[in-house]
């Protein structure tokens, strides 16, 4: 199994705390490594193409951009991501 990279982009705000969090506790339930990093670059969100914080990126891939999704939705973006 491959470690997963995701990227959680946002200046600092509640949601983006609140979107890591939840990325961090679905990671510990689920058991699995993942390098999780938060960015707050703006030129880097520019260069990505992000429109609206909070975004994710997993893997390099933009799968969530201006919500803040329930755990259910992280644990299935994760297992997507597995694959």
């Amino acid at each position: 199994m491959s470690n997963l990279k995701i990227e959680i982009f946002g200046p600092g705000c509640p949601k983006c705390m609140n979107m890591q969090e939840l990325f961090m506790r679905a990671l510990s339930e689920m058991n699995l490594p993942a390098d999780l990093r938060h960015i707050s670059d703006v030129e880097e969100m520019v260069k990505r193409g992000i429109m609206s914080t909070p975004a994710v990126f997993i893997n390099g891939d933009k799968v969530i951009e201006g919500k803040l999704p329930t755990m259910p939705e992280v644990k299935k973006l994760i297992k997507q991501n597995l694959e």
